[in-house]
């Protein structure tokens, strides 16, 4: 049972973040558009193993998570990176990772 209000905000969002970035087709993408500023959304299937369809869906889901924008353009929609949205992202996941590997705790090893 999933209990996400017991969670502070911050916790939330980076599990949502974690959450969108986990799946390797949308990190294709992300680097994929990185790799080629911008590009068509035919662009990026015909660069995946995946269906238009799927390849639409996992677009959706890195645009509802604000990693990416599309500005349409006739027929097509372009896509591109918000590198404001990724930078913010990261920075709340260096801050969560800095804090945890700051604490020095030894573990024995023999614990079953």
């Amino acid at each position: 049972m999933r209990k996400p209000e017991v969670f502070d905000n911050e916790l939330q969002e980076l599990a949502e973040f974690a959450k969108v970035i986990s799946h390797p087709a949308r990190l294709a993408i992300l680097k994929y558009l990185a790799e080629t500023k911008t590009c068509i959304s035919g662009d990026i299937s015909d660069k995946l193993p995946l269906s238009r369809t799927t390849v639409s869906q996992h677009l959706k889901e890195l645009r509802d998570m604000g990693l990416i924008h599309g500005e349409i353009d006739g027929q097509k929609i372009n896509y591109c990176l918000c590198g404001s949205t990724i930078n913010e992202q990261l920075e709340k996941f260096d801050r969560f990772f800095n804090e945890i590997k700051s604490i020095e705790i030894t573990c024995s090893s023999t614990i079953k």
